[in-house]
């Protein structure tokens, strides 16, 4: 896709998610049903988690997304990356989609780590030799040795965090989202992962991120938009509605 045509619109999003308990499938539902009972069919009941949320991000710019816990900030960012589907409105993004919230999910553990390279990128529709040409270093940034070809299910916890990072910053699409900034890692690794880091950050074509760090936010973003209860109430420059945000907050 060529680059003047990367980005992210969306319109009057508004996304309900369902809250309370489910019993489709639990234990007590299937005791029910094999005695002949009637059980009463749950009551769900759905929280509007974003209320007509309207936004474009173009190429180059870092997009800040600030807001109370349970102010839809995270909720916007999956809805972003296709794991929350709208409940109605329009998500639009063009460009190849990296968010990086749980770098550890979708590992297969029966499969090497090299193996889970090549799922990784293709999941994220990276081609074979794209994925190849970025192997040697994802390795190299992991440094687990021989284990990178043995199943992940023998990796101790460190060396598990340590390759799925460098899987999620080197995989790189053309929109990164980002819910917190990254660390991974012990001690050792933590320098090398906040280089690693800023680098992944200046090398996005389109950047969204999603931090409680107001610092964070003002050195990064070139935009702010802050919510509150799903909707957006301010955005614009990062030190004016960080300003507003914190003067609302007390602080």
């Amino acid at each position: 896709m060529r680059e003047e045509r990367l980005g992210i619109e969306i319109q009057s999003l508004a996304l309900d998610y369902p809250v309370g308990p489910l019993t489709r499938g639990s234990v007590k539902a299937g005791l029910f049903s094999l005695f002949g009972a009637r059980q009463k069919a749950p009551r769900v009941e759905f929280v509007r988690a974003l209320k007509g949320v309207s936004l474009k991000v173009a190429v180059g710019e870092r997009l800040g997304i600030i807001g109370r816990n349970g102010s839809g900030k995270s909720t916007l960012l999956r809805a972003m990356a296709g794991i929350y589907e709208p409940t109605s409105g329009v998500v639009e993004m063009r460009g190849r989609v990296q968010g990086m919230f749980d770098i550890g999910l979708g590992f297969e553990p029966e499969a090497t780590g090299r193996e889970n390279i090549l799922y990784r990128g293709l999941v994220m529709g990276l081609s074979p030799a794209e994925i190849r040409a970025r192997e040697d270093e994802i390795v190299e940034f992991a440094a687990i040795g021989d284990f990178i070809d043995l199943p992940v299910r023998t990796y101790s916890s460190g060396m598990s965090v340590r390759l799925a990072f460098a899987i999620s910053t080197y995989l790189q699409g053309d929109i990164l989202l980002l819910d917190e900034m990254l660390s991974a890692g012990d001690a050792s690794f933590q320098a090398k992962a906040a280089e690693r880091m800023r680098s992944l950050v200046e090398s996005a074509k389109v950047l969204v991120l999603v931090s409680h760090d107001m610092a964070t936010i003002q050195n990064v973003c070139t935009r702010v938009i802050w919510l509150s209860k799903g909707r957006i109430v301010a955005e614009g420059q990062p030190a004016d509605v960080v300003a507003q945000y914190l003067a609302d907050a007390g602080e």
